[in-house]
């Protein structure tokens, strides 16, 4: 391992931790009604009726058929994004890929996946789905609705991840129950939310995910979305209330189906302890790759993604 030593934070993105201390954190104790929240969510978001509409995309790709795909969510919104088709292969899996908090303004092509419809949604509020008044910045969008947990848009998000596999199984109705999710950073933590309350997806990937163990993402210092809700929380008092219904750990502690988990021992953007909280919550069958650092360039950075590429490969291999 070679933990980047040299940066221009001014805190450290390791937080004096080593590997041994992040395998060891627990998440917090979930709050009262944890499980109600978000079983009352999901039977709200699975009575919507998508209502999909593809057409010829402009981008175009040799072993992919792209797609501009549209879809109705919650709240009537309307959520944007990509199909990819294989050119060669018939479809035999889907999967639904979420984004950082730097939205998407293209569909990943090089994704290790086989005979799979590959969904690229993006989230409400930010890249195709932005829609004013919802900032579409990492900062003002982490912020909006906070003040009440029916409100505050991330359980949105997790909505429009869940109607993404609503929307993949009305397309295709064979893929029901070989449904799988990756997602990365704000991706991954909307995915660690959604997985556990939706048994139509069958495993997931995470990278770095965030929004794990709220009360350590309110105090570490960063330069991630978590930084504009402790500056929020200075000047309005503490959100701790509505973000313990919204801890990733809490929910990755629900989930039965097997995941990848890829956790950073170095992380400027998404505290690793934070990110070992979720992987940690996992029951134990499942595995974390270690990555040297996240949300920042370091040496061996390639072998390391390679590994973790092959590792994706296999795991969501068509049986």
């Amino acid at each position: 391992m070679s933990v980047p030593t040299t940066h221009p934070f001014a805190f450290d993105p390791t937080y004096g931790m080593k590997l041994e201390q992040l395998l060891a954190i627990a998440p917090p104790e979930a709050p009262p009604g944890f499980d109600d929240f978000w079983a009352e969510r999901y039977r709200h978001a699975i009575a919507v009726d998508p209502q999909p509409k593809l057409r010829r995309s402009k981008i175009e790709n040799p072993n992919w058929h792209v797609l501009d795909v549209t879809y109705i969510s919650t709240g009537a919104f309307q959520i944007g994004g990509w199909l990819l088709l294989p050119r060669d292969q018939e479809v035999r899996r889907g999967l639904v890929v979420g984004h950082g908090y730097g939205g998407r303004d293209l569909p990943d092509f090089d994704l290790p996946v086989e005979e799979t419809a590959i969904l690229f949604p993006c989230f409400r509020g930010l890249s195709l789905s932005a829609c004013p008044p919802i900032p579409a910045d990492a900062g003002g969008h982490v912020l909006y609705g906070i003040e009440k947990p029916a409100s505050y848009i991330i359980g949105g998000c997790v909505d429009d991840l869940w109607i993404a596999v609503t929307t993949l199984i009305a397309l295709y109705p064979w893929l029901a129950g070989h449904i799988g999710y990756s997602g990365i950073s704000f991706g991954g933590g909307i995915g660690a939310l959604a997985i556990p309350f939706d048994r139509r997806i069958d495993r997931g990937h995470l990278v770095v995910p965030t929004f794990g163990h709220r009360p350590l993402w309110l105090t570490l210092p960063t330069v991630g979305s978590a930084d504009s809700v402790q500056a929020y929380q200075k000047k309005h008092g503490s959100v701790l209330e509505t973000l313990r219904l919204f801890d990733a750990a809490n929910a990755a502690a629900r989930i039965k189906v097997p995941m990848l988990v890829a956790s950073a021992l170095f992380d400027p953007a998404v505290a690793p302890p934070c990110q070992f909280a979720v992987a940690n919550s996992l029951a134990k069958f499942n595995e974390i790759f270690i990555l040297d650092a996240g949300h920042f360039d370091y040496v061996g950075s390639s072998e390391q993604n390679a590994l973790l590429h092959e590792k994706v490969r296999r795991f969501f291999k068509v049986p």
